[in-house]
């Protein structure tokens, strides 16, 4: 009788990486002028906690940079710890917004989450944030 070798325990490499991600930035090179910079994440995922059903959207991040920018690889992997989360849609957004503006402490961002129909509702959330003029 052949002996069963032992399972690895091991979780797949891109679920650790998610799951250990944590957003990373990287100097402004350019503080010259303002510009913005705009990212769009077609594929975002979360689950919704009162039903246990996916949600799927596009986010829309788009930001106005200071001192810092987001580093793109540390911004997709923390965008798909959501991937498992029950949160509710305008949590979400919010959520993201705060972390972003917590990292980077930009001119002014603004985070969008246009989210699939579901139950015959579409769902946009905008969360905006301005930092005043000095």
């Amino acid at each position: 009788m052949a002996e069963k070798l032992p399972m690895k325990s091991k979780l797949p490499r891109g679920t650790r990486m998610i799951r250990n991600a944590r957003l990373e930035r990287f100097p402004n090179r350019t503080q010259v002028r303002r510009y913005t910079v705009e990212f769009t994440c077609p594929e975002f995922t979360c689950v919704c906690p009162k039903t246990g059903f996916p949600d799927f959207a596009t986010l829309q991040i788009r930001y106005v940079p200071r001192e810092w920018c987001v580093e793109l690889k540390s911004l997709k992997l923390y965008i798909n710890r959501f991937r498992d989360q029950g949160v509710f849609h305008e949590d979400v957004v919010n959520f993201i917004l705060d972390d972003l503006l917590k990292l980077l402490d930009p001119w002014e961002i603004e985070v969008i989450g246009d989210f699939n129909v579901r139950g015959n509702i579409k769902t946009i959330v905008r969360a905006t944030h301005l930092r005043p003029d000095p």
